[in-house]
């Protein structure tokens, strides 16, 4: 019976672990092409991007930087994943106040729900698993009688 649940629990962690590290990755590859995108451009054309708005508050700035972040996070807790989980979640708390004070919710609902609140939850959600795989491993460790 305990043998049971001890492989029950290492099945559900692996499932976690490996949908963060997908989710994440998808996240860390979108975040890689932007970004790619914005170099290739800043080096061929001198701005990184010639479309942009003049005039916008500098503040609008902060919350993608905090998501890249975020997503270098995710690629980080590949193989450390506390640090790694600590980074996004933690960018993404910090992008979350701006968000809510530039953006509120009730002014542009619910468009806002996709972007930019939706895209600070693809975001945040492989961190907090990692988090939660992270946490778990920890924990399994520390137990005794479980394992051994």
């Amino acid at each position: 019976m305990v043998a049971r649940q001890v492989e029950d629990g290492s099945r559900i962690r692996r499932w976690i672990r490996w949908t963060a590290r997908i989710w994440g990755g998808l996240v860390f590859l979108l975040a890689l092409l932007i970004f790619l995108g914005y170099a290739s451009n800043w080096v061929t054309t001198g701005t990184a991007d010639p479309h942009a708005a003049e005039d916008y508050p500098p503040i609008e700035n902060l919350p993608p930087l905090l998501m890249f972040l975020g997503a270098v996070g995710s690629a980080l807790a590949w193989r450390w994943e506390g640090l790694g989980g600590a980074i996004t979640v933690l960018s993404q708390l910090v992008a979350l106040p701006v968000l809510l004070i530039h953006w509120p919710m009730a002014e542009g609902f619910p468009r806002y729900f996709v972007a930019p609140y939706g895209l600070w939850l693809v975001v945040i959600v492989p961190g907090v698993l990692f988090l939660v795989c992270w946490r778990w491993r920890g924990h399994s460790r520390s137990s005794p009688g479980v394992g051994g």
